[in-house]
């Protein structure tokens, strides 16, 4: 099986049915954690270009494992860095703020910390909205339709809405103005990745037949999410 066939199937939709949330003993890093250095590439496999994204579009690609989705985001302005509680026993970190030229683009896990809630190749139960949609929605958060969690992504995934108790997990990227390229190297804030391979590591590995967790190569390939997920809710 090849790499696009991999990242197409490899999140599952099954979070849907998974009905009880999470305890919240996860714990936070104040400190990045860091991971091998991928850079971002077009779907030719070239590097993509920060200035090429087009604002308030739904972007996904995968990181710091194959089987784990990140979504991407220019949100048109400057995003500036703020202190985050990730909940729970967890405490506070700093989230540095956006990347690029217009320090405007932001990359966040895309697994909701309530019930692992993500996108896959079939649907897409979270994503970001630009306008308003229904049951009281703002202009710019992070929705997931299964418990109506919202999330700021100009405020590091701040939760604003719902039953989640930590923001979504950064994705920092660094920016490099000469090329205009980026390249994510750590997450920070909680992680959920042992949760999310515990629940559906035997999912991923029986579909696939490669293991879920297997690290991100330097270079990931960059979806819109109307590509990348078939159907994507708007609740």
């Amino acid at each position: 099986m090849n790499r696009r066939s991999f990242l197409e199937r490899t999140c599952t939709a099954g979070a849907v049915g998974f009905s009880m949330a999470l305890p919240p003993t996860y714990a936070a890093q104040a400190r990045p954690r860091s991971y091998g250095r991928t850079l971002l590439v077009d779907a030719a496999g070239q590097a993509l270009r920060a200035s090429k994204l087009t604002p308030h579009v739904n972007y996904l690609f995968h990181y710091p494992y194959a089987a784990t989705p990140v979504f991407l985001l220019d949100l048109g302005k400057a995003a500036v860095g703020q202190s985050l509680t990730a909940g729970g026993r967890s405490g506070v970190y700093h989230w540095p703020g956006g990347s690029g030229a217009q320090h405007s683009v932001v990359a966040y896990c895309a697994i909701c910390p309530y019930k692992l809630v993500h996108p896959s190749a079939d649907v897409s139960l979270i994503s970001y909205r630009a306008d308003r949609a229904r049951r009281g929605v703002q202009n710019g958060l992070i929705h997931c339709c299964a418990d109506h969690c919202q999330f700021d992504p100009a405020q590091g995934a701040a939760v604003l809405a719902g039953p989640a108790q930590q923001p979504l997990t950064a994705v920092l990227l660094s920016h490099d103005p000469a090329s205009d390229t980026l390249t994510a190297y750590a997450t920070l804030g909680a992680v959920l990745f042992d949760e999310f391979f515990g629940k559906f590591g035997g999912q991923l590995t029986s579909r696939n037949g490669l293991d879920p967790r297997a690290p991100a190569s330097g270079r990931a390939r960059v979806w819109e999410l109307s590509a990348y997920s078939r159907n994507s809710v708007r609740c």
